[in-house]
C-alpha cells in the first residue's frame, strides 16, 4: 500500500525506462492517470527521451539511476527485451514495484530469476500483456465462462515492422496469443507442433503453431509479417457455441443454438469501450497498492516465453531416419 504518514492513499510514483512506441504510450497515459503521478522517463537516447519529455512535459534522465534517484514508487519497463533482466533486477533491489512488458525477458532463466527477485523482495511484479486488457478478450472470455472449450484457432498477421530486428514473429506476435490461449482456457500449454519459416527476413517470419493445453483443449496460432494488412482474430468453439473476436474492430460474435437442418442463432456481443493499456495500468497501480493480485503474473509472463521459446527449437530428427525406398526395398 502507497500511503503518506497520516495513512491515506497517495498517488503511485511511476517512472518509465524505455520511451520506444510502447514506452511512449506508457508514459502518456500515465501523465492523466488518477492515482499515478509520472516522475520522469529514461532513455540512453538523448534525442528521444527529449524529444518525449517535450511532448508530455515531464523530467527525462539518462539513466535509471537517476531516475530511480527521483523516488519512484514503480517503474515500466519498455526497454528492449535483452536489457530486461538487469534494469529489472536493479529496480527490484531499490524496492521498485516492476511492470515489465511482454516478453518478461530473452530467456527462461532470466525470467525466472525476475520473478524469484520480486518474490523475495516483496514487490508487485506485472508482465505487459496487454492484450488481455482489449475489451474484445474480455468480451470473448466472458461468452465462453463456464463453457466446455474444444478449439482455439488465432489469427495475428500483418506487414514487416521496419523496427523489428533482434526477434520473429514468434516472440513478438505469437506470445501475446500463447498467452491468450492460457487466459481463455485456465490451463497451461502441454504439447508444441511448430512451423517455422524465415521467408523474406533474417529471423522466422512465417509461423504456424499448434498446441495442446493439459485440460485438452487443441490450439493454434497463425502469424507471419507477410500480410499487408492486419489482422487480429480470435476463434473459440466449445460444446455449445462458436464465438469470433476481431480484436482490432472489436466486434464479438456469438453462434449457438444449433439445429439438426444445419441452421443456427446468432448476435454480436457488447463489447466495452477502453484503451487496453489505460486499463492494463489501473491494474498495475492496484496491485502495488495491494489492493488486487497481479493481473498478469511474472509466473503468466514465465510461461508465456518458455512456450515461445519451446516454439522456436529444432525439431526432433525422425525416428527411423532410414529413406522410404530403403525401407519399402527390405
Amino acid at each position: 500500500m502507497v500511503k503518506d504518514r497520516g495513512g491515506a492513499a497517495k498517488p503511485v510514483r511511476v517512472g518509465v525506462v524505455g520511451v520506444g512506441i510502447m514506452g511512449y504510450n506508457h508514459a502518456r497515459v500515465l501523465t492523466d492517470l488518477p492515482g499515478a503521478e509520472l516522475v520522469g522517463i529514461a532513455d540512453p537516447d538523448a534525442g528521444q527521451r527529449e524529444k518525449v519529455a517535450a511532448l508530455l512535459g515531464c523530467h527525462a534522465f539518462a539513466s535509471l539511476d537517476e531516475l530511480v534517484a527521483q523516488g519512484a514508487d514503480a517503474l515500466i519497463i519498455a526497454a528492449p527485451t535483452h536489457v530486461h533482466h538487469d534494469v529489472a533486477l536493479r529496480a527490484i533491489d531499490a524496492g521498485m514495484h516492476v511492470l515489465v512488458e511482454k516478453p518478461i525477458a530473452p530467456t527462461v532463466a532470466e525470467a525466472e530469476a525476475i520473478v524469484v527477485a520480486a518474490s523475495a523482495k516483496g514487490v508487485a511484479l506485472v508482465v505487459g500483456h496487454v492484450e488481455r486488457f482489449n475489451p474484445a478478450v474480455e468480451a470473448v472470455k466472458n461468452a465462453i465462462r463456464d463453457e466446455e472449450i474444444l478449439s482455439i484457432g488465432i489469427t495475428r498477421v500483418g506487414p514487416f515492422p521496419p523496427r523489428m530486428s533482434n526477434v520473429g514473429v514468434v516472440i513478438d506476435l505469437a506470445v501475446h496469443d500463447i498467452d491468450l490461449i492460457c487466459h481463455f482456457t485456465g490451463s497451461h500449454i502441454t504439447e508444441v507442433q511448430p512451423q517455422i519459416k524465415a521467408a523474406v527476413a533474417e529471423r522466422e517470419d512465417i509461423a504456424l503453431l499448434q498446441f495442446r493445453t493439459a485440460n485438452g483443449v487443441l490450439a493454434h496460432i497463425n502469424t507471419n509479417w507477410l500480410t499487408p494488412f492486419k489482422a487480429r482474430t480470435v476463434h473459440v468453439a466449445t460444446r455449445k457455441k462458436y464465438v469470433i473476436g476481431d480484436l482490432l474492430t472489436r466486434q464479438v460474435t456469438e453462434y449457438f443454438d444449433y439445429k439438426p437442418d444445419g441452421s443456427y442463432s446468432m448476435r454480436h456481443l457488447p463489447v466495452a469501450y477502453a484503451e487496453p493499456l489505460r486499463l492494463e495500468l489501473l491494474r498495475f497501480l492496484e496491485a502495488v497498492r495491494g489492493d488486487r493480485q497481479p493481473a498478469v503474473t511474472g509466473e503468466d509472463g514465465v510461461a508465456a516465453i518458455a512456450t515461445a521459446m519451446r516454439c522456436l527449437e529444432p525439431l526432433e530428427p525422425p525416428a527411423d531416419p532410414v529413406p522410404l525406398r530403403a525401407r519399402a526395398a527390405g
